[in-house]
C-alpha cells in the first residue's frame, strides 16, 4: 500500500484528485498539512484521513508518507517539492509546475540529484478521451497533420472587480501570470502530449478588461511535431467557447479542452462522434500510472521534464508582458 500526504489540501484536492489517491490500486491518504489548522483537521475528518499537520515539514517526515502531492498554489511549488525530494520522497505537483521554468529547472535539478521522479498533474495525459484523439492520431485517422487551431474563451467573472482580494490565480506574484497560466498550461501540454513539443513559439500577452494585473488576452503561433499551430485565450469574452480542431491531409478531429464535448473524427469514411466521459475523480487515471511507475510497473506520461516544455512555452509567450509590468512597477516605484 502506498501512503500518500497533501500539502496544500484545498479545493482542487476536494474531488478531483484526493478521493483519487484514496481509490487508486493499493495506495492511500495518510496525512494532510494545511497551514490553517481548523481547515486541515476538518478535511481530515470529512474524507476519513487519519492524520493532518499544519506544518509541511512535519508531513513530509511521517514515516507513513511514501509520496508527497504538493497542491498549493505555485508560488510554493517549488519549495515544497525540493523539500520533500531532499528528504527522499518522491512527488507530484500540481499544475503549473512552478510560477517559472527557473523554478522548473531547481526541481528538477532537485529531483535528479535525489534520484527520485517528480511527477506533474496534467491529467489529460492519461484522460480516455484523450487517449482516443492519440490513438485516432496514431492510426492515421485524418491522415499527416498539418494544422492545429486552439479557441479558450471565458466571460470575466464581475464579482473580481469589487471582490476585497483577487483570486491567487490572477496574481502573478503566486501563479507566474493569469488564467492563461492556470488553464492554457492544460491545453498546450495537451498538445505537446498529441503532437510533440512545441517549438518556434511567438506570442502576445495584454491585458483588455484591466480587471486584475495579469494578463487576460493571448494569441500565439507556434509549431508541434511538424504542424502549424495557432491560439487564442480570451478571458474577457463575449461566450465561452473551447476547441482544439487538428487538421490533416485526409480529415481533422475536433473536441474541447475543458467542456464535455465528444470527440469528432471527419474524414472520407464520414463524420463519427465519440462520447467519452471523464471519470469522476478526474486525476485517477493519472494517479494510477504515477502508482505503477513507483512499483516498476508502467512509466507516468507527465514527468517533470514534460512538464519543464509547457513553462518554458509560457515563459516565452508572457516575457514582453512580464517586463513590461516589472518596467511599469519600478517606474512607479522610482516616482
Amino acid at each position: 500500500m502506498t501512503g500518500w500526504g497533501i500539502i496544500g489540501c484545498g479545493d482542487v484536492t476536494e474531488v478531483k484528485s484526493g478521493p483519487a489517491l484514496q481509490q487508486a490500486t493499493d495506495s492511500s491518504l495518510v496525512a494532510v498539512m494545511r497551514r490553517d489548522a481548523a481547515k486541515a483537521a476538518d478535511y481530515a475528518r470529512r474524507h476519513g484521513v487519519p492524520r493532518w499537520y499544519d506544518d509541511a515539514r512535519a508531513l513530509i517526515e511521517d514515516p507513513g508518507v511514501d509520496i508527497v502531492y504538493v497542491a498549493t498554489p505555485p508560488s510554493t511549488h517549488a519549495q515544497y517539492a525540493i523539500a520533500a525530494l531532499r528528504a527522499g520522497k518522491p512527488v507530484y505537483v500540481e499544475k503549473p509546475m512552478a510560477r517559472t521554468s527557473d523554478e522548473c529547472e531547481a526541481m528538477l535539478a532537485a529531483s535528479r540529484a535525489a534520484g527520485l521522479p517528480l511527477f506533474v498533474a496534467y491529467y489529460r495525459r492519461a484522460l480516455p478521451r484523450f487517449l482516443k484523439v492519440r490513438e485516432l492520431l496514431l492510426a492515421g485517422a485524418i491522415g499527416e497533420p498539418r494544422r492545429v487551431r486552439t479557441v479558450l474563451h471565458r466571460v470575466l467573472d464581475p464579482a473580481w472587480a469589487s471582490a476585497p482580494e483577487l483570486p491567487w490565480r490572477v496574481r502573478p506574484e503566486v501563479s507566474g501570470g493569469g488564467l492563461f497560466v492556470d488553464l492554457g498550461s492544460h491545453t498546450l501540454d495537451l498538445l505537446d502530449f498529441l503532437l510533440g513539443p512545441l517549438k518556434a513559439v511567438d506570442g502576445q500577452a495584454r491585458s483588455v478588461s484591466g480587471a486584475y494585473p495579469a494578463e487576460d488576452q493571448v494569441r500565439m503561433r507556434f509549431a508541434c511535431g511538424g504542424v502549424a499551430g495557432d491560439g487564442e485565450w480570451d478571458f474577457c469574452s463575449d461566450a465561452r467557447r473551447d476547441l482544439v480542431e487538428i487538421e490533416g491531409d485526409a480529415g481533422r478531429l475536433r473536441f474541447a479542452s475543458f467542456d464535455e464535448q465528444p470527440v469528432v473524427l471527419e474524414n472520407a469514411a464520414g463524420r463519427r462522434r465519440f462520447d467519452i466521459p471523464h471519470p469522476p475523480h478526474i486525476q485517477r487515471p493519472l494517479v494510477e500510472t504515477v502508482l505503477a511507475q513507483l512499483r516498476g510497473q508502467g512509466a507516468c506520461p507527465s514527468t517533470g521534464e514534460s512538464a519543464l516544455r509547457t513553462s518554458r512555452v509560457i515563459d516565452a509567450v508572457l516575457r514582453d508582458y512580464r517586463n513590461a509590468a516589472s518596467a511599469a512597477g519600478r517606474s512607479g516605484a522610482l516616482g
